[in-house]
């Protein structure tokens, strides 16, 4: 799960803009305003002053019971003075309530004017009235708004972009939170306030002055006199408009909208379930022979597990150790652990997360994906996956043609994968050998990969340090888009200890972004896998000068091995491929030159294009000089061996097939559930997993397997009916990195020219113009599948 990063996206109309903007992030996940000097101590708090409280105000709480106090009649028992003593305390202590609420509210983070969010200092206790506040205050924007809006762009683009970015940027905040440093506390203010935020997304979403005023400049005149970003931003806004349900009548209109509040809800649920499912499982060993074969790495990581749990003298070399279904631990059993039955019991608990007892998803999705059809009907669609479309670049037709044409290239490759994992395991006196299942693929896959090519991921991860990872990353921005990034910790509060900030400045030295950087895994309040979102979009309209434009910052988060001991974080070659991956999906937020701020960055790009970039940085890892300028041991500093990077390029199409049609499954499932599936029909969810499994997976999943329940993507993410993206994207990313070997990898001067159309094209453009006219402004002329298929060593195989 790449996790967004989402977490997420598309910011463009109203209900959407704000729903996929505040949720995701990259799943695909997920203000500044001048960031151009470094800001006094807590530059988070420039209070406002609220109006001074006035005795029993009608927005104090104390309200009602003040008011039937001063009308209570006095009576014989109660002498009038005393009776007016009474009031009057009441009184004085309802002001001085009220008085200490508005105080409270003037110091809430939240709606402080910050120039970066106040990651430090914001928790549970400010989310409620936090949010409550703000979203009255922008109830009060959108009502003044609806009642002065005319069809121009200062009188209906601009007060609803600072509208939609204000409550994009808070709940921002908030959700973020809830991804990186999790309680219950947290859990339960952002429960309480979501119905409430949903409700104003709706009612922006459904707003007919607002959508009758974007139908007016589209049917003006001055159509033709718009710029190609702010007619992409007129005509989605029409279109999601619609699908937030604004051309509905009363009833079916509030029927739609008790859908999206319980969606929202249900996601959530989702989500936390799986969270506390991963952080539910623990498995303590005390005896060193049961974790035979799990590398030092790993059992320091489980010792240190232990350590956070109350084992105190727990180490590698002794344990006791703690293994968790946090990836990095479950992992390094699935592919080093010799212990078969060990193996076994961390699969199959992996596989059932989050599917009994009160975590039980199942429930869940069979609701979701009810209302999801139900919401489809509602808006004349035939299903959900035809809603998905409609704001995405492919077809559902288009998709599945896309999807089979790789399932076809991948299944003989996928056969002859298992096969050899058959001979190989036999050839090493296996007892499993003939009866290979989910929990030795992994393991076996492994050796057979030191045994081909001589590469043991385990003993690569000296020459990966986090520190030289970046470092080479770094440089290699810097060759190809000419950006210079440099540390700029302490200028803006962090959510971590760990968490590293960093400015990027242009050829000219002028600071153009910021991003955030969350490295290491920390399963008791970090949810799993990898994500970029923004935290902030670049804009014209938001500018503190009115003259340059608030600048983009973004937040990156893995989950990669923390530093053990004196050691640094060092990496496996995958943990690097994500790092790449996910600093693309960064560089295209930060790097966009488009001012207008609904377009700007990752903002408004359809979702089956928005992994193109992330994608692409992931093939720079098998560029020589770029792998061997961050391959160094970490103690030595020696480059690592000529020989083993051409094992690791020779490597790159070990198992593709297999690694493919993983992909094709999730993606096929996803859409198999949102189109021809029958919520509450004969039959289940597992049902239609284990049908599309028939031709996808070589060995069939196991009964039991309720992976689905876990499928965060699409209950929880924005991939519903979109996890095809990564497949969709995947074409285009090849494609597009095929510029650069048609350039000439090893010509310089030809990848810096390369690299600056990319950032001209791809990088700048954001959702201010069709994804599939960037591509070609870029590459010359549409996109082929060819190149993912000769990348990937299928090609022979396919017909294309």
């Amino acid at each position: 799960m790449k996790r967004i990063i989402l977490r997420n996206r598309v910011l463009l109309a109203s209900l959407l803009i704000l729903n996929v903007l505040m949720g995701t992030r990259f799943i695909l996940s997920r203000s500044v305003h001048p960031l151009l000097k470094r800001p006094p101590p807590f530059p988070h708090f420039a209070p406002k002053r609220f109006p001074k409280s006035h005795p029993c105000p009608l927005w104090s709480p104390s309200f009602s019971f003040c008011l039937a106090t001063l009308h209570k009649p006095t009576t014989p028992t109660i002498p009038s003075s005393l009776s007016s003593r009474s009031c009057s305390s009441l009184s004085a202590t309802a002001m001085a309530a009220s008085a200490a609420a508005d105080e409270a509210l003037a110091a809430n983070p939240l709606l402080q004017d910050f120039d970066f969010p106040p990651f430090d200092v914001v928790d549970a206790r400010h989310v409620r009235p936090g949010i409550r506040a703000l979203l009255k205050e922008l109830e009060g924007d959108l009502e003044e708004l609806e009642r002065t809006v005319e069809p121009t762009w200062t009188k209906l683009v601009v007060p609803l972009e600072k509208i939609v970015d204000r409550l994009t940027v808070v709940w921002g905040l908030v959700n973020h939170l809830k991804a990186v440093k999790d309680s219950s506390e947290l859990r339960s203010a952002i429960e309480e306030v979501q119905p409430e935020k949903v409700k104003f997304q709706l009612r922006l979403g459904q707003s007919k002055p607002i959508y009758n005023a974007f139908k007016a400049i589209r049917e003006s005149p001055d159509w033709q006199t718009l710029s190609d970003a702010r007619k992409r931003i007129v005509e989605a806004q029409i279109k999601e408009a619609v699908l937030s349900g604004v051309s509905l009548e009363d009833d079916k209109r509030d029927e739609f909208n008790k859908i999206e509040q319980e969606l929202e809800r249900l996601s959530q649920k989702f989500s936390d379930n799986v969270l506390d499912a991963t952080k539910k499982f623990e498995k303590l060993i005390t005896d060193k022979n049961e974790i035979e074969g799990l590398p030092a790495t790993a059992l320091g990581m489980a010792a240190q597990t232990a350590v956070s749990k109350g084992h105190e003298n727990a180490n590698a070399e002794n344990g006791p150790w703690i293994i968790t279904l946090d990836g990095p631990s479950f992992l390094s059993v699935m592919q080093h652990a010799r212990n078969r039955a060990l193996r076994e019991e961390i699969y199959r608990a992996y596989v059932a997360r989050a599917s009994s007892g009160d975590l039980d998803n199942t429930p869940i999705i069979d609701s979701i994906l009810k209302l999801r059809l139900e919401k489809a009907k509602l808006l004349n669609y035939n299903n959900y996956a035809e809603v998905s479309m409609a704001t995405k670049m492919a077809t559902v037709e288009k998709a599945e043609e896309l999807l089979e044409k790789l399932r076809s290239a991948s299944w003989d490759a996928a056969v002859q994968d298992m096969e050899d994992l058959k001979n190989f395991s036999k050839s090493q006196d296996a007892p499993e050998a003939d009866d290979l299942n989910h929990w030795d693929i992994s393991f076996w896959s492994e050796r057979l990969r030191e045994s081909k090519f001589d590469i043991n991921e385990e003993e690569l991860r000296p020459y990966f340090s986090l520190p030289k990872v970046m470092d080479g990353l770094f440089r290699l921005a810097n060759m190809l888009f000419g950006i210079d990034i440099e540390p700029a910790d302490g200028l803006a509060p962090v959510w971590n200890i760990d968490v590293r900030f960093y400015r990027i400045k242009d050829s000219s030295g002028s600071p153009i972004a910021y991003f955030y950087f969350d490295p290491y895994t920390r399963p008791s309040e970090k949810r799993g896998g990898a994500w970029m979102d923004e935290v902030l979009a670049r804009s014209h309209v938001l500018s503190r000068d009115g003259t340059s434009a608030r600048l983009p910052v973004a937040h990156m988060v893995c989950n990669q091995s923390p530093p053990v001991g004196s050691k640094p974080s060092l990496m496996t070659f995958r943990e690097v491929e994500t790092v790449f991956h996910e600093f693309g999906h960064a560089l295209q937020h930060m790097l966009t030159k488009q001012d207008e701020g609904l377009v700007a960055g990752i903002r408004g790009i359809e979702w089956d294009a928005v992994e193109l970039p992330s994608q692409f940085m992931e093939n720079w890892c098998y560029h020589r000089d770029t792998l061997m300028s961050i391959a160094k041991h970490y103690e030595t500093g020696e480059t690592l061996p000529e020989e083993t990077f051409l094992k690791l390029l020779a490597a790159r199409t070990f198992r593709a097939g297999s690694l493919s049609l993983r992909q094709i499954r999730f993606a096929s499932v996803d859409l198999k559930l949102h189109t021809d599936y029958v919520p509450g029909g004969a039959e289940s969810i597992f049902d239609v997993d284990r049908r599309v499994s028939e031709r996808t997976q070589v060995i069939p999943p196991l009964p039991e397997d309720r992976f689905l329940c876990g499928f965060s993507h699409i209950f929880a993410g924005g991939y519903a009916a979109g996890y095809y993206s990564y497949k969709w994207a995947e074409v285009l990313s090849a494609d597009a990195f095929s510029a650069f070997e048609d350039a000439g990898l090893d010509n310089s001067k030809a990848v810096k020219e390369t690299g600056n159309k990319f950032r001209e094209t791809i990088l700048a453009l954001g959702g201010g113009k069709a994804p599939l006219e960037v591509f070609v402004d870029f590459r010359g002329r549409e996109p082929s599948p060819e190149p993912l298929l000769r990348h990937n060593g299928l090609l022979a195989t396919a017909s294309v």
